[in-house]
C-alpha cells in the first residue's frame, strides 16, 4: 500500500507543478490561460531537443525549459493577453487559439515541413526521453519498492514550491503579486505597476509549466497533444484549493493525487479519473470559494 500512496504523491507533484502557475496567473490577472498545457508540452520537447542537440540530460533540461517557456509566456502576454484584460471570455478563447497554434506549429515543425526541412526531435512522431541511469530502478523502503524517478519528481516539486513560496512571501515582487490578488484597483492606486507584475507573473507561471513538462517526459511519451488534458487537471487543483492560494494548491494537488492513486489501484484509471472529478464537484458545491481561498472566483 505504501507504494500506491507514493505513486499518488508523485501524481500530485506533477499536478502541483502545473497548478502553481495557473493559481498565480488566474489569481493575479484573472486570466484563464488555456495555453498553459502547451507550456507543459513545450517543456517536454525542450527536454527532447536538449538531449539531441546539446547532449544534455534532465538536469540541463530543467533550467532550459523554464527559460524557454517563460520567454514564450512573456511573448504571449505582451502580444495577446495584455490587450484583453477584463474580458474573461475573450482571453479564454484567445489562449485556446494560441494553444492550437502551438500544437500545430510543433506538429508541422514550425512550418518548415512545407519546405521539406525536418527538425530532428519535432514533428508528429512520438518521442521518448531516457532518464539518467542513477534515476532508474527502485530502492527498498519499509519493505516496499519505491521508484527512484518518482522520488526525484517529488523532490524537484518540493524545491520549486519552496522557491515559489520564497518569491511570493519574501520579495517585493511577491508582495505586489499578493496585493494585486487581494485588490487590483487598490494596488494600482498605491503605485504598483500592474502591467509589469502581470507580465512577470505570466512568464513565471509558464516557466513552472515547462518544468512540469520536463518531469513528465521521463515517464510519459512526448507528443504535440500531451498538454491538452494537463490544463484541465491544473484548473481542477486551482478550483479545489482556492484561487490565488499557494497552500490551497499544495493541499488539493496532494489530495487529488492520492485519491487518483488509490482509486486507480482499487479499480482502474478511468474510474479513478471519474472519482477525482466527482470530488472536485463536491468541493465546489460545498465550498464554492475553494478549500483555502481568500478571494472569490
Amino acid at each position: 500500500m505504501l507504494d500506491v500512496l507514493f505513486i499518488g504523491f508523485s501524481v500530485g507533484s506533477i499536478l502541483l507543478l502545473v497548478a502553481l502557475g495557473l493559481a498565480i496567473t488566474y489569481g493575479a490577472m484573472g486570466v484563464i490561460n488555456m495555453a498553459h498545457g502547451e507550456m507543459v508540452m513545450v517543456g517536454a520537447y525542450t527536454t527532447v531537443l536538449s538531449r539531441i542537440w546539446l547532449g544534455g540530460n534532465i538536469f540541463v533540461a530543467i533550467p532550459l525549459a523554464f527559460i524557454v517557456t517563460a520567454l514564450l509566456g512573456l511573448l504571449i502576454e505582451r502580444v495577446v493577453v495584455r490587450r484583453l484584460y477584463g474580458r474573461l471570455l475573450d482571453t479564454l478563447l484567445a489562449t485556446w487559439g494560441i494553444a492550437i497554434l502551438i500544437q500545430q506549429a510543433v506538429r508541422l515543425e514550425f512550418g518548415l515541413s512545407f519546405f521539406g526541412i525536418h527538425v530532428e526531435g519535432l514533428g508528429p512522431g512520438l518521442q521518448n526521453v531516457a532518464v539518467p541511469a542513477f534515476l532508474q530502478g527502485a530502492f527498498q523502503f519499509a519493505g516496499q519498492e519505491i521508484n527512484i524517478y518518482r522520488t526525484f519528481i517529488i523532490v524537484v516539486t518540493l524545491l520549486v514550491t519552496l522557491v515559489t513560496w520564497a518569491i511570493l512571501y519574501r520579495t517585493s515582487v511577491g508582495m505586489q503579486v499578493r496585493a494585486i490578488i487581494r485588490n487590483r484597483p487598490m494596488a494600482a492606486a498605491c503605485g504598483i505597476d500592474t502591467e509589469r507584475v502581470n507580465a512577470l507573473t505570466f512568464a513565471f507561471g509558464s516557466g513552472l509549466a515547462g518544468i512540469a513538462g520536463v518531469m513528465m517526459s521521463g515517464f510519459k511519451t512526448v507528443f504535440p497533444d500531451m498538454g491538452s488534458s494537463m490544463v484541465v487537471d491544473g484548473f481542477m487543483v486551482v478550483v479545489a484549493g482556492g484561487v490565488g492560494s499557494l497552500l490551497g494548491s499544495i493541499y488539493s494537488a496532494g489530495m487529488l493525487g492520492e485519491i487518483n492513486g488509490v482509486a486507480a489501484w482499487a479499480t482502474n484509471d478511468i474510474v479513478a479519473r471519474a472519482i477525482v472529478f466527482g470530488v472536485v464537484i463536491l468541493i465546489i458545491v460545498l465550498k464554492p470559494q475553494g478549500l483555502f481561498s481568500y478571494k472569490g472566483r
